[in-house]
């Protein structure tokens, strides 16, 4: 039954490729506040008047130049310069590869450094995304290069990947800020888990690690289970609120968002924007084809 349901998902992915933009731009508004900065804002002006906090990520898809990479530089300065001119409880999320991590690491770096200074200076913070498993080794290190010279840079790690809990274990000793989400790439069954439950288990396990030893940790997740889990782990340790905070994305399960928020925890939510929405709508769909799914139950309007 598994197969026919993923040989259906990757059928339905293929035919949403297919579908012009302005039909796939219906569907995606959902997910991404817009294609400019002021589209960005808005959304996270009505936001934080629920007393909800965001993360704004500039969207760009495949950086080849060190001028794109630039480009992508200076939106993530400018969009720090708009929290601030706006006085928005907002952060900024950026991939390393959007800064040119994959061109050069040492640009890559120096172009990093460059927005997590400029974050500091607002006193403001900086989440560096994770991507998928080539890029990870990359993405600590240049943590860990950042962290020399700033408290305010953070990184994401996925529960899926069976290398994470080691990971936490080292990345706690330099006080490492974390998202902790299940993780979205298509990754070989030797590095990652499939089975639901072990990804749950595993998510569980690495959070306790993260609340032993003090860090502070974004609990990103739209898991019911998960959430549960990790409120049980919150009590049980005794942990108090400026050590933790729950993150979801923009436009998904807003009933579990608003009832987290008014049982009185902060929750931050992951508001993507920019011309490059389809890309990014397109990859995430073949990264998840399940939701390629709902997606097109609501193109026809099926019950």
């Amino acid at each position: 039954m598994e197969c026919k349901v993923s040989t259906l998902n990757n059928t339905i992915v293929k035919f949403v490729e297919l579908l012009p933009k302005p039909v796939v731009k219906i569907f995606a508004q959902r997910y991404i506040a817009g294609e400019t900065l002021q589209d960005a804002i808005r959304v996270v002006k009505d936001l934080n008047s629920k007393g909800i906090y965001a993360t704004i990520d500039v969207l760009g898809e495949a950086i080849q130049t060190k001028s794109e990479a630039i480009q992508a530089k200076n939106d993530c300065l400018t969009v720090l310069d708009a929290i601030k001119d706006n006085s928005l409880m907002a952060n900024l999320s950026v991939k390393p590869t959007q800064l040119g991590l994959s061109i050069d690491k040492e640009f890559g770096f120096k172009q990093a450094s460059e927005v997590v200074a400029r974050a500091g200076q607002m006193n403001n913070f900086v989440r560096l995304d994770m991507e998928d498993s080539p890029y990870t080794d990359a993405t600590f290190d240049l943590l860990r290069c950042l962290r020399e010279k700033f408290d305010n840079v953070g990184v994401v790690v996925q529960a899926y990947l069976k290398r994470t809990l080691s990971d936490v274990l080292l990345l706690n000793k330099i006080g490492t800020n974390y998202r902790l989400c299940k993780g979205i790439y298509i990754e070989p069954e030797a590095i990652a888990y499939k089975d639901k439950q072990k990804v749950r288990d595993n998510y569980l396990e690495i959070l306790k690690a993260i609340f032993k030893d003090g860090s502070y940790v974004g609990i990103a997740t739209h898991d019911d289970y998960l959430v549960e889990g990790a409120l049980k782990l919150i009590k049980e340790m005794n942990i108090p609120k400026d050590k933790y905070e729950f993150q979801m994305l923009y436009g998904v399960k807003e009933n579990l968002r608003d009832k987290i928020n008014a049982e009185g925890h902060k929750i931050r939510i992951y508001v993507p924007f920019g011309e490059q929405w389809y890309k990014y709508s397109i990859r995430r769909l073949k990264e998840n084809p399940q939701v390629a799914w709902y997606i097109t139950k609501s193109i026809f309007m099926f019950k």
